[in-house]
């Protein structure tokens, strides 16, 4: 069991893809490269859900804690392309109220770059 992140820009927001599986083997993994890849001017992140298989609760904190981080004035955070499985995880958890959450990388970015 692995979880890879794939990085990329989009002017100003940073988009990581996650990869696999995020449950409590990869998700500490996950929090640390996600955590090692963002740098001191980065104010938006944008964590792309779509090739995500399977996410647990102890993925929902890694959600929680980027969300937090990038919470406050002049920062911007989104969740994207989720798939039905994991589109309903986040929806019986609520964390959809919690969160920006669109349905493609186009719409995130769109989301935040309005924002």
């Amino acid at each position: 069991m692995s979880i890879d992140i794939e990085w990329e820009r989009s002017g100003e927001l940073l988009i990581a893809a996650i990869i696999g599986r995020l449950d409590s083997n990869t998700s500490q993994l996950c929090g640390n490269a996600i955590e090692s890849g963002i740098g001191e001017d980065d104010h938006g992140l944008i964590m792309d859900l779509e090739k995500l298989s399977y996410i647990s609760s102890a993925g929902l904190r890694i959600i929680l804690r980027f969300e937090r981080q990038f919470s406050g004035p002049g920062k911007k955070f989104a969740i994207c392309s989720l798939s039905d499985s994991v589109r309903e995880i986040i929806s019986i958890s609520r964390f959809d109220e919690l969160v920006t959450v669109s349905d493609s990388r186009s719409d995130a970015i769109n989301d935040l770059s309005e924002s």
